[in-house]
């Protein structure tokens, strides 16, 4: 039977220690997508935790310490799986407001996931997440958006700031393909990990990139669009809003082979 974990701090959680969690809603996170015991990306992945830290909690936890909590839990549980990583204060919420404290780990595990298959219609939402450049968690305003667009008939949702501009999805990097060039939108958002091995990646290509505004206006005028995360470097999306984007096999084969020439890696 396979087998999955929650462990706090590189060992089996409590109920006890658990309880306090479900209500917290202070705290980070990362998601790695875990083949064969290894992953990509750790280097992102742990940069992520490292600079979240210091901003929500004054201080970070050593690379190493956190690499061990993650080595612990990949030993108990299956070769292929997902991972979550959070990052919490010890008792899962502030007793002193502002004090810096030392927080803690919490690594659990499940399935693997690799996303779903596409082409995806996405509806657009104005909205502008707080902290847009730290993943945190409690954000019930894009999930109250994904659950709106999927009742209006779409599969997710695209995130339009104030200035008119695509950021983001609910829990997607948006990608778009000019038939040259692939362009990554400019306005504050969460950099996702994913986003970092492909950008790294298609750099090695010679594969021409930019960041630019992208408005509703603008996707008339773009060969392609995708979205991307933790599960896939690539999910086609066939509509935003009432823009259709064309079909772009050969975008959707170029950002698989940029991730997975970046390596697998140990913690």
């Amino acid at each position: 039977m396979t087998s999955f974990v929650a462990q706090r701090n590189g060992r089996a959680a409590t109920a006890e220690e658990l309880a306090p969690l479900a209500f917290a809603g202070y705290a980070h996170f990362t998601v790695l997508q875990v083949r064969g015991g290894r992953v990509r990306g750790l280097d992102l992945h742990l940069e992520r935790l490292r600079s979240a830290s210091k901003e929500m909690f004054g201080q970070a936890l050593p690379d190493d310490r956190v690499r061990s909590y993650l080595r612990a839990a990949l030993a108990a549980g299956p070769a292929d799986l997902s991972l979550t990583a959070t990052v919490y204060p010890p008792s899962g919420e502030f007793t002193v407001p502002g004090a810096d404290v030392e927080p803690e780990v919490l690594v659990r595990t499940g399935p693997a996931a690799s996303g779903p298959q596409g082409p995806l219609a996405l509806a657009t939402v104005a909205y502008e997440r707080f902290l847009p450049t730290v993943k945190h968690v409690g954000e019930v305003a894009k999930t109250h958006a994904l659950r709106q667009a999927v009742g209006r008939g779409f599969d997710d949702a695209a995130f339009v700031d104030r200035q008119g501009r695509l950021s983001e999805g609910s829990i997607w990097n948006l990608a778009f393909w000019d038939g040259t060039a692939v362009v990554w939108p400019a306005a504050e958002m969460l950099g996702g990990t994913t986003m970092g091995i492909v950008r790294r990646q298609l750099d090695r290509l010679g594969v021409p990139q930019r960041v630019q505004e992208v408005t509703l206006a603008d996707l008339p005028m773009l060969a392609g669009g995708v979205v991307m995360n933790s599960w896939t470097p690539g999910v086609a999306v066939h509509r935003i809003g009432s823009a259709s984007l064309p079909e772009a096999p050969s975008f959707l084969e170029l950002l698989h082979r940029a991730y997975q020439a970046e390596p697998l890696t140990s913690p």
